[in-house]
């Protein structure tokens, strides 16, 4: 595991100054781990008392009762205790059958702060489940107003509260009703910004690589596969882990010696794609749930489209609140290049399903007898398949998919012995760079849009630049040319510049 001590003594800082506040990142982000690890950290701290509870399994009929959602609350707080060995309070909770609302519960809370007699931490994991219930916003409405008094100096209350979920219950869109509008309800007000950073760097995964190799005696380049494993998730903590896990326990029980290797990274994100756990679901579920958003991530990562970031922007907010988005200098971008692979791929799959392509060539006829693919004569047929289909499909479409379209004709004929991988390259030219791993061997083949001679020349060059970074000498160029007039479809040019091959295909 990542050690994240020094996360902990961040959030530490934030409770020592008596700090209220909400722990809000998309689901497995590692939100519930940071508020296990905070809470064997502060039952070792002197002078202070955690109580650590989720609502989780509270019954619906208990949210319809104000006496009976009380009863499930202190039915919980009474669990805390017992587990603790404080036998004194757990038969303060037992005298307590007349706590029945929400004003006893006050006058009850102080009570109970006072008997422990130290800073007493609550912290409440999965809010997200509750948020839409008058009840709970009424319960935690009370600990905002308790909070105000004791600044005021006219109470004792817990020292410090946490919430913790996917949404920030500061600014919640709560709708408590089916026959209501959705209204913005701010119960949570009095919460200062969680700014602590959940997500995984390259150093605390290299620690991480470190403690695992030497545990398990496997070789491992740490400083390579820590940067490799940041490039693919962003450090979001369930991709780190679940990359590894797949290397640990699909791909290295296959070796003859107990390495990893760099094209294992390469293939556990193939075989992680193919898997359908429950984080990738969320991804889908919430594109195919807005399709708004939908649309919105088709602009950047299929048509090269730059946004600038404004978190104000409901389809903005929406896709950060879930992980999907991430602002990057300014600018909107799809979190990590694992989910930007998995749209991809979904984006590509519903392209074929919905009747938009019918592609019927498989994988053999480019196939050499040495098992290498022949990337030049599968981009040949690509240009004659585009020429044929070209003729039914009107302009918008085309102009709308021309990247799908290519991703979406080279998906059957690596599918199950090859990877491809896409990176967009924002510039006037919108690229998109796929590199194609086949038998250990990479293809790098650059989509674009034709925008002119200047932004052509300059486009090469940015392709000898990328080729280079990636160590290879030949790259192919795939340029659509949507001018009826220009006549170039289906023209293949072979450039020669700074060292490197480039094969340019006109689509």
């Amino acid at each position: 595991m990542v050690d994240i001590a020094n996360k902990t003594a961040l959030i530490f800082e934030m409770i020592e100054r008596g700090d209220y506040f909400v722990v809000n990142r998309p689901r497995q982000y590692g939100k519930t781990t940071i508020i296990y690890s905070l809470n064997r950290f502060l039952n070792t701290a002197e002078h202070y008392f955690p109580i650590k509870m989720s609502f989780e399994g509270i019954g619906s009929d208990s949210y319809r009762d104000e006496a009976k959602f009380i009863a499930a609350f202190l039915l919980r707080l009474k669990r805390v205790f017992k587990i603790a060995g404080n036998n004194g309070m757990v038969k303060f909770i037992e005298a307590s059958a007349d706590v029945d609302c929400i004003s006893k519960l006050d006058i009850w809370l102080t009570e109970l702060i006072t008997k422990i007699g130290e800073k007493v931490v609550l912290m409440i994991d999965e809010v997200d489940k509750n948020i839409d219930n008058q009840l709970f916003l009424d319960f935690i409405g009370l600990l905002r107003d308790k909070f105000l008094r004791y600044n005021a100096g006219e109470e004792v209350t817990f020292h410090s509260a946490i919430l913790v979920g996917i949404h920030d219950v500061k600014t919640l869109k709560v709708k408590l009703r089916p026959d209501e509008n959705a209204k913005y309800n701010s119960p949570w007000n009095i919460a200062v910004d969680f700014e602590v950073d959940l997500s995984f760097s390259a150093g605390e995964i290299a620690s991480m690589l470190e403690e695992y190799a030497q545990a398990q005696r496997v070789e491992i380049d740490v400083s390579f596969f820590a940067d490799q494993l940041f490039y693919f998730t962003s450090g979001y903590p369930f991709l780190v882990s679940y990359l590894c896990k797949m290397i640990d326990e699909k791909i290295l029980p296959h070796k003859r010696k107990k390495e990893w290797q760099p094209h294992d990274l390469i293939e556990a994100v193939r075989t992680a794609l193919l898997k359908n756990n429950t984080n990738f679901q969320d991804v889908i579920k919430n594109l195919e749930n807005n399709p708004d958003l939908y649309e919105f991530v088709f602009k950047i990562i299929m048509n090269g489209r730059e946004f600038s970031y404004n978190p104000h922007n409901a389809i903005i907010n929406f896709g950060t609140i879930y992980g999907i988005l991430k602002e990057e200098k300014g600018k909107v971008k799809v979190h990590n290049r694992l989910y930007e692979q998995l749209i991809y791929d979904y984006m590509s799959s519903n392209l074929e399903t919905s009747g938009g392509i019918e592609i019927y060539d498989t994988g053999g006829a480019y196939i050499e007898a040495d098992g290498t693919l022949n990337i030049e004569k599968a981009i040949r047929r690509f240009q004659l398949f585009m020429k044929e289909q070209y003729s039914v499909k009107d302009t918008d479409f085309i102009e709308r998919n021309d990247r799908l379209l290519f991703l979406t004709f080279i998906k059957p004929i690596i599918n199950g012995r090859g990877f491809d991988f896409k990176e967009v390259q924002v510039s006037e030219e919108k690229r998109l760079d796929v590199v194609i791993t086949f038998k250990n061997k990479k293809h790098i083949v650059e989509l674009k849009i034709w925008r002119g001679e200047s932004y052509h020349r300059a486009g090469i060059e940015q392709l000898c630049d990328y080729l280079e970074r990636q160590g290879e000498t030949t790259g192919y160029l795939l340029i659509y040319d949507l001018r009826k007039e220009s006549g170039r479809a289906g023209e293949w040019e072979k450039i020669e510049t700074g060292g490197k091959k480039i094969f340019a295909a006109w689509i």
